[in-house]
């Protein structure tokens, strides 16, 4: 079980990596949409229709149905769905030791979770309920973990473990419920053979876990294909790479004291007087060489697979994926966007997100609580569950990836609702960031304050 020091921790260094990664994204997205509406947007619009080609043979392999990938399709398609491994990976670490790892602890956080996707789905349908605005439904759905828990680092110590916690549990579960959501309505047509392929890859890399298999190219591996499988299968592709997250170990192969143990009597064993050494050069022994492989051998089979991964893939994904994921997707053309289409599907997205996210999480946890099943984890109250609760609106990587799912592909119109969508994400995510940092700010102890 996770304490809450080890949390806290966890969430401090989070913190660290992701308020530099959240400015990253927002800069990628504000340079897009300036490119979006320069004298340079056609080649901002001439690169985002470059073609991908990884050619073995006369195949390539970044291909949909015989035609190559765009740059903007390589990057949703195949590059997010390294992102939603991620996920993926995230999302198994909790179900399994963190705070959805028993009824008791992620009940509360499940429950607000629905409200916050129920209530945005009927605000978005109330201004937008006919087709083919519709479609984008699930749009206002979504919580960015990434910013949310920055705008919660902004606020330093003055802001209880149990709202961070909640929060890092509500976003989660938000993830699951997207994912589902992609799953369900936003795959074509089913081919059978690839899903079968892809369904008998999953089972080798499940055996392979089954198998303390633990090598993580053996997963990344087995993942690209059924990646691809899952590409040619109609079956939206990033699904594939949460369910390969589900197949990796999350055991180690050696525990802790093991370790301690073996490197203690190799370090033991060491000869320390062996190999040469000058200014200029370190030249070791074999037995030195061989000494220190079995040390950092050791050292590998101390960290699972799934943790392994999960630690190496955090870079690429926060500052290189994301990023290039929000300038390919964020290019926003304001001159093609009228005063009266504000009221349809900008609003829409918009009210989705910061009405209907704040009411939704806020009501249903409210209301939860008044049940009796549950009472405030300690430092939470009422007021700043409310400011928490617009937090949860701030919508962007999630919800313009399902946007794109949305509107890509509506005969003649679709370009121009993505647009429309798009600028419904960017405000309803900025307001809901700001409103819940003020509020926030404002109903919370001072620093000096907290017990």
């Amino acid at each position: 079980m996770t304490s809450a020091k080890e949390f806290l921790k966890s969430f401090q260094r989070f913190s660290l990596h992701n308020i530099n990664a959240s400015a990253l994204l927002f800069t990628a997205a504000i340079l897009a949409m300036f490119l979006a509406n320069s004298p340079w947007a056609y080649f901002y619009e001439d690169f985002l229709s470059r073609q991908v080609i990884l050619q073995i043979g006369d195949y390539n392999l970044f291909s949909h149905h015989g035609s190559p990938m765009s740059v903007l399709a390589f990057v949703n398609d195949a590059l997010m769905a390294l992102f939603f491994l991620l996920v993926g990976m995230e999302i198994k670490q909790e179900i399994l030791i963190g705070e959805l790892s028993s009824i008791r602890k992620a009940i509360f956080p499940i429950v607000a979770a629905f409200g916050g996707m129920i209530i945005p789905v009927m605000v978005f349908l109330a201004f937008c309920y006919s087709s083919p605005d519709s479609r984008g439904a699930a749009i206002p759905m979504a919580t960015d973990i990434a910013f949310a828990l920055s705008v919660l680092a902004l606020l330093g110590n003055r802001v209880p473990l149990s709202l961070k916690i909640f929060l890092t549990a509500l976003a989660v579960t938000d993830d699951i419920g997207g994912i589902i959501i992609i799953a369900l309505f936003y795959s074509g047509h089913v081919a059978i053979t690839p899903l079968l392929l892809s369904g008998l890859l999953l089972l080798g890399l499940y055996l392979g876990n089954r198998m303390r298999i633990n090598s993580n190219t053996f997963y990344y591996l087995g993942g690209f294909f059924v990646w691809f499988f899952f590409l040619e299968s109609g079956i939206h592709p990033t699904i594939a790479g949460v369910l390969v997250a589900f197949t990796i170990p999350a055991k180690s192969s050696m525990q802790l004291e093991g370790f301690v143990d073996r490197i203690s009597s190799s370090i033991k064993s060491l000869p320390l007087n062996e190999g040469e050494r000058s200014a200029k050069a370190t030249v070791l022994s074999d037995a030195q060489i061989h000494m220190l492989h079995k040390m950092e051998d050791a050292s590998s089979k101390v960290i699972s697979p799934l943790q392994n991964m999960s630690h190496r893939l955090h870079p690429y994904v926060n500052y290189l994926i994301l990023p290039l994921f929000a300038f390919v997707n964020a290019g926003v053309t304001f001159g093609s966007i009228e005063p009266s289409m504000l009221l349809g599907i900008p609003m829409g997205v918009f009210a989705g997100l910061f009405i209907g996210k704040t009411i939704g999480i806020f009501s249903f946890s409210y209301l939860f609580i008044k049940t009796g099943l549950v009472s405030y984890p300690k430092g939470m109250d009422a007021k700043n569950m409310f400011a928490l609760s617009m937090l949860g609106g701030i919508g962007f990587t999630v919800s313009l990836f399902i946007a794109n799912l949305s509107y890509t592909g509506v005969p003649e119109v679709g370009a121009n609702l993505l647009n429309q969508a798009k600028l419904g994400v960017f405000a309803g995510s900025l307001v809901s960031g700001l409103c819940g940092y003020f509020l926030l700010k404002k109903v919370l102890p001072p620093a000096n304050a907290k017990e």
